[in-house]
């Protein structure tokens, strides 16, 4: 940019390579009528460690951490492979041509997206950029069918196939059997996530009903637990007097780990194909809408901030909406028909007349 704005002389680079972007640029300052201030210049690296700095003081759970430390990495990878260490030289162009060396597909695209919309907002807030590059990129197309519920005769064999599990083992198999169909009757009926399920603490479960979590508001969340459920979890022993699946020692991600692998060969067992752990937290969430449960408070068992979330992933099973539908229509046509008609069955020697 090379000109006079106000008397005094600018002859500066705007740091982008678009010259739209660069216009728009030199527009804003003519209305304000004062040059705009030059960004600082922020690396790559310094900027992903100031965002998660700030992702860590707002309280962000450690799964959320580990994707926006795995995103950071790629693209300090891609940053040093291509000399780029500033953020002023990522435009629309280089994060698409980020956006392409990712393996992600599908649903795990699109949060990685999210994610990197949100770096660039935090970089775009904090003044280190004059746009935000990423708000542009549009959402991956996601062609991944639905994850399906668990059928009933799933979860039976599922059940049945824990009395088969480390049958070879002994002493040490049957305990482990044990806890395992603990594991799988707390996530049938809960709508707990893997992580949250084998790192749940004993504490939790108070006089028959499992604390979820504790809303905004400050209001804590119960799911009451069937009896033979919560039997089943008193049983349980293990190395920790804290937690019902976790030895309270290692990380949780390792942990997960573990009782990911011992599902797996459970379902094999059972023959249950695509046989995974975020299925019961569907399985519950369907069997709540298909009897009518209001989807607001499906959503607050979810632990979904916005209602929104529940009806995008479970609207092909909300009951009440369905019958909704059917009775507005039936009642629209009862109070004012538009047509009455008597369908009768003509002779076939009958012909009909010809109108002229």
């Amino acid at each position: 940019m090379d000109g006079h704005l106000n008397g005094v002389e600018i002859h500066q680079s705007l740091h982008t390579r678009d010259w739209q972007k660069a216009q728009e640029i030199v527009r804003e300052w003519e209305v304000k009528g004062e040059q705009a201030k030059k960004p600082v210049v922020v690396t790559v690296r310094r900027a992903c460690a100031e965002f998660l700095k700030d992702a860590t003081a707002r309280g962000l759970r450690e799964p959320t951490l580990y994707k926006y430390r795995l995103l950071f990495k790629q693209l300090q990878e891609f940053a040093d492979r291509t000399g780029r260490d500033v953020l002023t030289q990522f435009d629309l162009e280089v994060l698409c041509n980020f956006r392409a060396t990712w393996p992600n597909r599908n649903v795990a695209a699109s949060k990685k997206l999210e994610a990197m919309k949100a770096f660039f907002r935090f970089c775009w807030e904090s003044g280190w950029i004059f746009h935000n590059p990423a708000s542009k990129l549009k959402a991956p197309r996601t062609t991944e069918p639905p994850t399906m519920p668990f059928t009933r005769e799933e979860i039976d064999r599922t059940l049945a196939a824990c009395y088969n599990y480390g049958a070879k083992r002994g002493k040490i198999g049957r305990s482990d059997a044990r806890r395992l169909r603990a594991l799988v009757l707390l996530l049938r009926f809960t709508c707990l996530r893997i992580r949250d399920a084998v790192t749940l603490r004993r504490d939790q479960l108070i006089n028959g009903k499992l604390l979820l979590f504790t809303a905004k508001t400050g209001t804590p969340v119960y799911c009451p637990l069937p009896g033979f459920v919560v039997t089943e979890l008193e049983m349980v022993r293990s190395s920790s007097l804290q937690h019902f699946f976790w030895s309270g020692e290692g990380k949780p991600k390792s942990c997960v780990g573990d009782w990911r692998r011992s599902l797996r060969k459970l379902f094999r067992l059972a023959g249950v194909t695509d046989g995974h752990a975020h299925r019961f937290r569907h399985t519950f969430a369907v069997e709540l809408l298909l009897a009518g449960v209001p989807l607001d408070r499906v959503a607050t068992l979810l632990g979904h901030t916005n209602s929104k979330i529940t009806e995008r992933h479970y609207a092909p099973w909300i009951r009440a909406r369905q019958e909704q539908l059917e009775s507005d229509v039936r009642r629209v046509w009862e109070a004012k028909p538009v047509v009455s008609l008597a369908i009768t069955v003509a002779p076939e020697s009958s012909k009909p007349e010809r109108v002229n």
